[in-house]
């Protein structure tokens, strides 16, 4: 695929083989002729799933998928130092995969519309192929998903992207999964569920609520078209220099243990969560999906208390738009840090004026350092594991009261050079390749 193609592709709202609007009315009606039924139970319902009877751990009967566990954390940075949580072990690498082809030398990148259990919405557009390792090895005893072959038997010089990525590292223990684009030289079968579109579409529709799921905004992330290049206040071998320093510098302890063994988070028949109702909890689904490659199936979902909200700051410095990144610590994490948005937290406890507040979170509520809004949209987070959770995405340009110089856990970068580190594992959280996926 060359690079004038993608340009063009970026370029391109106005796709004669699937207009936007034939998009969303294509979604709608897949949502009104799908059967879709999800319904709460209790985990003594929930067929295929127990609790470990040593560890409490809740686990599915064939030990593949996920697993609920405790997680013991000790850190030195923030205002928390030790606490205990439940937390998604899943250390199975899936794939998420989109084909792209060059039609009349425009890329066109083929998205499906997939339902998951905890969508708010039920369809959004979703990967051409998104599927754990025990999905696509046929572990739930179904059918294997649509396309799996091409990116298994994907060869080098068909391969535009290939990455591999992290998961949100606030509720998944080190959870990673491949990031691949594929180029197609042919035509292939098309199915109802799935359309070619551009990738200037794809950025008109992921600044709508709740249309391009997660999984479409972390690979297409990853994309190199002409940003600018890589020049900015900080050079790539000193941001390097500072996320070395601050790796070393901040410690980051994390110990396995059993749920029974998690303080402040109870058990109970039909969730797992703290008696306060802060951060989230775990709930049992039953599922009917009639288009999927098993229909009916029950599991447990993360639910959110709160929204969430992750803000990036943007400035025009010595002539050059960059970006304010942080250097953020989450217990899932592979490599203690990752670089995140310049805010981003749940609203909930947050909002409380006498508790702790985020960095630049209570001057951008207020306004006060706010220049212009870029981007203000509602994201799902991954409809797989996550119930209903959405988080407000936003990118700002901001005035002076945000200054050029940062405390040594924040940085500024241009959009070239975050594209750079994205090349690489483990450096750009989910959350901001997500607001990259808006730029």
């Amino acid at each position: 695929m060359t690079a004038e193609a993608l340009r063009r592709s970026l370029e391109t709202t106005d796709n004669p083989f699937n207009s936007t609007d034939e998009v969303m009315s294509w979604i709608a009606r897949r949502n009104k002729e799908v059967d879709v039924r999800i319904r709460r139970i209790p985990f003594s319902e929930m067929r295929g799933w127990h609790f470990d009877e040593p560890t409490g751990n809740l686990v599915h009967d064939t030990g593949r998928f996920f697993s609920v566990v405790g997680l013991d954390v000790y850190t030195n940075t923030g205002t928390v130092s030790r606490w205990m949580q439940p937390i998604l072990n899943q250390p199975e690498v899936g794939f998420l995969g989109v084909l792209c082809r060059d039609i009349d030398g425009v890329a066109y990148f083929l998205l499906q519309a997939k339902i998951e259990p905890g969508n708010v919405n039920c369809v959004q557009l979703s990967p051409t192929l998104q599927a754990t390792r025990s999905n696509y090895m046929c572990a739930h005893g179904g059918r294997p998903p649509a396309y799996l072959e091409i990116f298994r038997n994907a060869t080098r010089d068909r391969t535009i992207l290939d990455q591999l990525q992290s998961e949100q590292g606030a509720r998944f223990l080190r959870k990673r999964n491949r990031n691949m684009v594929i180029r197609l030289d042919g035509d292939i079968d098309v199915g109802e569920d799935f359309r070619w579109l551009t990738l200037g579409q794809i950025k008109e529709l992921v600044r709508r609520d709740n249309v391009v799921n997660m999984d479409t905004r972390t690979v297409l992330s990853g994309l190199r078209v002409d940003d600018g290049g890589t020049d900015g206040i900080n050079s790539i071998d000193d941001i390097l220099h500072q996320l070395s320093r601050l790796k070393s510098k901040f410690e980051l302890q994390v110990e396995k243990i059993g749920l029974r063994d998690v303080k402040e988070w109870v058990v109970g028949s039909d969730e797992i969560a703290r008696p306060d109702h802060r951060f989230f909890r775990v709930i049992g689904v039953d599922v009917t999906i009639a288009n999927r490659e098993v229909s009916t199936w029950r599991q447990p979902l993360v639910e959110p208390m709160q929204e969430g909200i992750c803000v990036l700051f943007a400035k025009r410095i010595r002539g050059k738009m960059h970006y304010l990144l942080q250097a953020k610590v989450e217990c899932g994490n592979f490599d203690v840090v990752e670089l995140a948005p310049t805010i981003q937290c749940l609203t909930g406890p947050y909002l409380n004026p006498i508790g702790y507040r985020p960095t630049y979170l209570a001057e951008f509520l207020d306004g006060s350092c706010v220049e212009r809004t870029i981007v203000d949209v509602m994201q799902s987070e991954e409809g797989g594991r996550f119930y209903r959770e959405q988080n407000r995405n936003v990118v700002c340009e901001v005035n002076d009261a945000v200054p050029d110089d940062q405390p040594e856990n924040f940085v500024w970068m241009t959009l070239g050079q975050m594209r750079e580190f994205l090349r690489f594992n483990n450096y750009l959280n989910i959350q901001v390749r997500s607001l990259i996926s808006m730029l």
